[in-house]
């Protein structure tokens, strides 16, 4: 079958979006100018959101096991704890992984790449992308593997080939913002003694960030170079670094299977699409990686653009829903990378502000705040992503209690699950919480769209749902119009507003 996409680019970002074509059935290329596999990777946490997806494409579970649950972390500073950070499962009632996992980014791609093998579905490695063309219908891309070039036509292009993105210059698109003059440097080390915690280390020279692997028994680091050491040249292996690290985190290395450095960047694309083309992940925006939020922004990226192109492909919807992708996305990211650049100058910029936040709020302060139930809740919802919502989208419409059109469906336990549950279908679907009306009935068996009913329990109140209230819930997992009254005409007419059909029903 003729590929109707093209993804250029097979990280975290290109993957997931090949998961979310897939399950819709739409035909598609993914293209990676990369021999294979990346074996080092900087990426460490997958949050909530992140899995919650996976929960909806089915895949959840082997990532969670395959990670480690965040529970705690302690904080040291020039080799002496200071504090030890007890997260617990602090998402309890939010979301369905209510903590923050710990898993490194080659092991993430190779289960994301495993899945679609499981599906017939291959990278083809060794291809890059030299240029593209758009016409009226049809972006023509020429690709090369081996020499040997390709011309085809695709109805639409997405670049998620990184912060150096070919296909955001092929589109003529400036990505404005600046380059942090710190050198990171990250490595997958043995240790001489378990290492079972995840440890923030600060000292004079910088931070280093040590993670546990579960499936190899590994430690990752991830710090700063010492200007001491970096001022006689980026160094070529972890040799230099090795006495550095053991005085001031405490792991003694018994070997080093690699390592790499790299330099962080703060910018965001002024466009996430032009015409049939499209960016997301680093291609669209880059950032510093306190709080692990790259990689997981860039899999929220392809999970919104994923099912917003299969509709439009397969006559579900409007081609003028796939406006919503950049005005949806692009304002996260703006948000995200400004907050990062704040906490991450503040953690190594320098004077008395970052002793200030070395010494006293990370290790004293921050865990008495996430004492407190509120604050608590909040951080939880800001960190893993659950917090992000879409109100001043073309797609968001009404609200029902303290739930609006654009929000993330609240998880609310019922009694027989889970609201989550029939989110696994990827598709449009409408929930009652209360009793729903013979008139919805109606309108679910002629749209074709599938009405779940919730029943009422004292913590759908909590999560402020009004009772016998409606919700038109997209393919991911947000809600699209939230309809206190059950009235049929308002949801009819959104449905008509979009040309919104369900992927399992055929149009008539």
């Amino acid at each position: 079958m003729q590929p109707q996409v093209l993804i250029v680019g097979a990280g975290p970002t290109g993957l997931v979006l090949a998961l979310a074509l897939e399950k819709q059935g739409i035909p598609f290329r993914i293209i990676d100018q990369r021999s294979g596999p990346r074996e080092a990777s900087r990426a460490m946490v997958v949050h909530a959101r992140t899995l919650e997806f996976y929960q909806q494409f089915g895949i959840a579970d082997s990532f969670v096991q395959r990670g480690i649950p965040m529970h705690t972390g302690q904080i040291m500073k020039n080799g002496k704890l200071k504090g030890t950070i007890n997260f617990g499962d602090f998402g309890e009632e939010i979301s369905p992984f209510p903590y923050v996992l710990s898993l490194p980014q080659d092991e993430h791609e190779a289960l994301l790449i495993e899945h679609l093998d499981s599906k017939g579905i291959h990278v083809e490695w060794n291809t890059g992308l030299v240029s593209l063309q758009e016409g009226n219908e049809a972006v023509h891309a020429v690709t090369t593997r081996q020499g040997s070039e390709e011309k085809q036509a695709y109805a639409y292009v997405c670049g998620c080939d990184g912060a150096h993105s070919t296909v955001r210059k092929e589109m003529g698109l400036e990505f404005p913002g600046g380059t942090y003059e710190q050198m990171f440097f990250v490595a997958d080390v043995g240790s001489k003694e378990p290492v079972t915690n995840v440890t923030m280390n600060f000292f004079e020279e910088g931070f280093c960030l040590v993670f546990p692997i579960r499936t190899s028994g590994q430690v990752r680091l991830i710090g700063l170079i010492p200007p001491k050491i970096l001022n006689q040249g980026i160094p070529a292996n972890l040799e230099p670094l090795i006495p550095y690290v053991e005085r001031n985190t405490g792991v003694h290395i018994s070997q080093v299977n690699w390592y790499s450095t790299y330099k962080s960047h703060h910018r965001v694309c002024e466009h996430f699409r032009k015409g049939r083309v499209f960016i997301a992940g680093d291609a669209a925006h880059v950032h510093s990686p306190v709080g692990g939020q790259g990689m997981n922004t860039g899999i929220g990226d392809a999970v919104n653009l994923g099912w917003k192109l299969a509709a439009v492909l397969l006559d579900k919807a409007d081609a003028g829903v796939l406006d919503s992708y950049e005005t949806e996305r692009i304002a996260f990211a703006r948000t995200l990378v400004a907050t990062t650049d704040r906490l991450f100058q503040s953690l190594v910029g320098g004077g008395i502000m970052t002793s200030l936040v070395q010494d006293m709020v990370i290790p004293h302060i921050v865990p008495l705040l996430l004492d407190v139930p509120p604050i608590r809740k909040m951080a939880f919802e800001r960190l893993s992503q659950t917090q992000i919502r879409y109100r001043d989208s073309m797609l968001s419409s009404g609200a029902s209690g303290s739930v609006h059109g654009g929000d993330r469906l609240p998880w609310i336990q019922t009694a027989h699950g889970d609201n989550f549950e029939p989110l696994q279908s990827v598709d449009w679907q409408l929930h009652v919480y209360g009793q729903a009306s013979p008139g919805l009935r109606r309108l679910s068996e002629t749209t074709g769209i599938p009405l779940h009913d919730m029943g009422w329990t004292p913590s759908m109140k909590a999560a402020g749902m009004h009772p016998d209230s409606a919700v038109l819930v997209r393919p991911d997992g947000y809600v699209a119009l939230a309809e206190p009254h059950q009235d049929t005409g308002a949801i009819q007419a959104y449905l008509d507003r979009f040309h919104i059909a369900p992927f399992t029903h055929e149009k008539s």
